[in-house]
Order: structure tokens, then C-alpha cells, then sequence
């Protein structure tokens, strides 16, 4: 989970709370980030998935769109995606994708209705490049505030909601995919129940300057601890979650993608938002490949780039795999190509061989997640 690094590294308002922990910092997206601490990956996603995990997830883009007199937020939104944001109620989250022309994606996004605004969060390695597009073309229609230097905290986990209410009580009865205005330590936040596991938990967005004591509050609460970016992309692995420039990318459409339950019915029919021609074809005729979930036999570890071939031919790639503890086993996913399969292409149990390191090893398709999603649904 680290990358190259290109230029000076940008600093969360936690950084000097991640040293503090003793944090192992890597360049990610740009930014300064915790991989990992002490206690280790492996312990990390196990405390996650029993009690609750707070992660620094600051350096995501935060933006806040405001319809103009007489001007739908939502409306203006709807003309670069294909999610229904016109049909958000007041405290509704939704997940959707900024498509291009073609139907690829740009980057995947979650956007809240305020009532009177909308609140977008976007990838960190995105976000500057998606405020350009949104300036480009909603500045008619929208005030766009970009609002990078606040917090965001993601505390997951089965214990989070109990956490969380002794700071904030009514978060208790938010539901997945909702969010509201709330007062932790006397500063307002706006918190969602949402995340990037596959289990419950809350997003929150802070002042820039309550972002550090807010995390000491959690952490000061004795279900919770710190986790970083390595264990996050187990959880999400686990969860059959999409990472951006990995699972998806400009060259990747919602259908091929198995992201179609985020495209409105309505919109599936009206179009209106970029490469709606292409996407909706491929509704209609399937798309020429599928992501899918793959369980490798013994411990082999199939990362991404790894060959995924059947019948003796190259029939996909790897796009994301690795260890998931909570299994105690190797998992990926990726892309297959529909064509050798028939109509339907792959089906789940459709033995195939995933290339590591030259050689083949036997693995089989299955669906995701790979460990069951547990959303609080009230």
C-alpha cells in the first residue's frame, strides 16, 4: 500500500498523532499515511472485524455542492453520473461514478443530500482532477466548495456504533447510507454510516482543527484502535469492495464492473450522464467482460497483473488479491472475459488458473463478497 514517491508528501491533521503511535508512514495518493502500526496487519483487521477501528482517511476530497437560485444541485450532479441523486432525501447517502464518454469510470464517489446541499467524497488521488471536472461543468449551476483541509474519520467495525454514541448519542439510530449533522466535542461534524469494510461503522467529517482531539476521543474509547491503510485493503478485499485505479479505471464501465445496483432504474432508461449510449447497450447485451470473485487452491497469493487463463488461452487479469484473514486464505478478483464461456459467460464455480509467478494455479470462480457484508439496517 505505499507508492513511489513523486514530489513533497502532504501531512493529514493527524500526522503528528499517526508518530505518536508509532505508525509506519508511506507515501499514498500523494499524502504522508499509516500503513501500518505496532500491534501489525494481521491484528489490525482482526480488531476490526471483532470490535472497532479508526482509520485516518483525511486525505480523501471533501466537496460541498450548492445549487445556484432556481438551480438543482442534484439535477446538475445527475449530468456526470449515472447514480440517482435527484431522488436523495434529506440525510440519504448514495454511492455513484464520474463516467466518461465511453462509459469508463473516472473515479467512484459518495454523495450525501444535506437538504440544501450536496456533500461529495472522492478519491484521494482523484480529488483535484475531479473538482476541475465538476468546475468545468456545473459552475453555472453550482457553487462548488472545495473543502480538502477538513478531517475524516472512519471508525468500522461491529462496536462502533456504542463508541461513537458515548460521544455523539444519536448516531445510534442513523441506518447505512445515512447521515446527519452532529456535535462531538462542541465542534459540528457531519457524520454517515458508511465505509469501506463491509461492516458497520461511521464516516466523520471534522474541522480541520478537531480532527486530532476527536481521534483522541476515540481512542480513548476501549473498543477502539487505530488501523491503517494495509489492513483497509484486506478489509475491503474481504469485502468484495472496489479500489479505484485497480478494480476500476477510465477504462472500466459500472456494468462490467458488476456495479449496475448503483445506476437509478430511471436512469437506466432516460440516460443523460457521459457514455449513457454505451453503458445502456451493455445492460441490454452484456458487457464483453465481468469482474469477478476467484479463490485460489492452497496458499498461493495471485497479485494484481496476474494472467487469469481457462482452456489453455488468456481469458483476464487480476486486479486485486491477497491474504483475508478472516478466511485464513488467499482471494481475488478481476476481470474475465465472457466470450470463451458462452452468452452468459463465467458462471460461479467455473474452474480456471490464475499465473503467479510463471506457474498456473488452480482456482475457481465464486461470488463476492468473500466475507458477508454486515450494514446496519435498523
Amino acid at each position: 500500500m505505499s507508492e513511489p514517491i513523486t514530489g513533497p508528501l502532504e501531512r493529514t491533521p493527524l500526522h503528528a498523532l499517526h508518530k505518536e503511535l508509532g505508525a509506519r508512514l508511506v507515501p499514498f495518493a500523494g499524502y504522508e499515511m499509516p500503513v501500518q502500526y505496532p500491534t501489525g496487519i494481521l491484528a489490525e483487521h482482526a480488531h476490526t472485524r471483532t470490535a472497532a477501528g479508526l482509520f485516518d482517511v483525511s486525505h480523501m476530497g471533501q466537496v460541498r455542492l450548492t445549487g445556484k437560485t432556481g438551480q438543482s444541485a442534484a439535477r446538475a450532479l445527475e449530468t456526470l453520473v449515472p447514480g440517482d441523486i435527484a431522488g436523495l432525501q434529506p440525510g440519504q447517502q448514495r454511492y455513484t461514478q464520474f463516467t466518461n464518454e465511453s462509459g469508463g469510470i473516472l473515479d467512484d464517489l459518495m454523495v450525501t443530500s444535506t437538504g440544501d446541499h450536496l456533500l461529495v467524497v472522492v478519491n484521494a488521488a482523484c480529488k483535484n482532477d475531479d473538482l476541475a471536472h465538476m468546475r468545468k461543468h456545473l459552475s453555472a449551476s453550482c457553487e462548488i466548495e472545495p473543502m480538502f483541509s477538513r478531517g475524516l474519520l472512519a471508525l468500522q467495525g461491529p462496536q462502533a456504533s456504542q463508541a461513537l454514541a458515548r460521544l455523539a448519542p444519536s448516531v445510534a439510530t442513523l441506518k447505512f447510507m445515512t447521515g446527519a449533522f452532529v456535535t462531538i466535542d462542541g465542534a459540528q461534524c457531519h457524520v454517515t454510516r458508511s465505509g469501506y469494510t463491509g461492516g458497520d461503522g461511521f464516516e466523520i467529517s471534522t474541522p480541520a482543527d478537531k480532527a486530532d482531539p476527536i481521534a483522541r476521543l476515540l481512542l480513548a474509547q476501549p473498543e477502539v484502535k487505530p488501523i491503517g491503510l494495509g489492513a483497509r485493503d484486506s478489509l475491503r478485499l474481504e469485502a468484495g469492495l472496489c479500489l479505484y485505479g485497480h478494480d476500476i479505471d477510465a477504462t472500466t464501465t459500472p456494468v462490467e464492473a458488476v456495479l449496475l445496483w448503483s445506476i437509478g432504474k430511471e436512469r437506466r432508461i432516460e440516460g443523460g450522464f457521459p457514455g449513457a449510449s454505451v453503458i445502456r447497450k451493455q445492460i441490454a447485451e452484456g458487457a464483453p467482460r465481468r469482474r469477478v470473485g476467484l479463490l485460489p487452491d492452497g496458499k498461493a497469493i495471485a497479485r494484481e497483473g496476474a494472467e487469469i487463463a481457462a482452456g489453455g488461452r488468456i481469458v483476464g487479469k487480476i486486479t486485486s488479491g491477497g491474504f483475508a484473514p478472516t478466511l485464513g486464505r488467499a482471494v481475488a478478483m478481476g476481470y474475465v472475459e465472457k466470450a470463451p464461456f458462452g452468452d452468459k459467460g463465467p458462471a460461479n464455480g467455473t474452474k480456471v488458473e490464475l499465473v503467479v509467478r510463471g506457474k498456473p494455479v488452480p482456482a475457481e470462480i465464486v461470488p463476492m463478497p468473500f466475507v458477508k457484508h454486515a450494514y446496519y439496517r435498523g
